[in-house]
């Protein structure tokens, strides 16, 4: 499960930098001030984490009460902006399949 909510994210943050270049000025703050806003705003926390290319680090905050949930990428100088947001999310417990084996 790990491995692809991992990839998943990771295909989300690669999907969204065009819109997130775009929007980087209003979004983008030091990574403790990020964090601070959505738990303080929305009670969402850290729920998934991963490594994307130039050692960026992408996380999933979200809050099981309301669903929301936002979409981080932190670059290596702690540079945080907010590449994704939205309602809805759940928490999912799937097994992931090993590679070569039928679903």
């Amino acid at each position: 499960m790990h491995r692809t909510l991992l990839t998943s994210l990771t295909a989300a943050a690669l999907l969204a930098l065009p819109q997130a270049a775009a929007a980087q000025s209003n979004t983008c703050a030091a990574r403790d001030r990020v964090v601070e806003h959505l738990s303080d705003r929305f009670g969402e926390a850290r729920q998934s984490i991963g490594l994307a290319t130039g050692n960026r680090v992408v996380e999933m905050f979200a809050s099981p009460e309301t669903g929301t949930w936002t979409l981080v990428m932190t670059t290596p100088d702690g540079r945080s902006c907010i590449i994704g947001a939205g309602q809805a999310w759940e928490r999912l417990d799937e097994e992931v399949t090993p590679a070569g084996q039928p679903a």
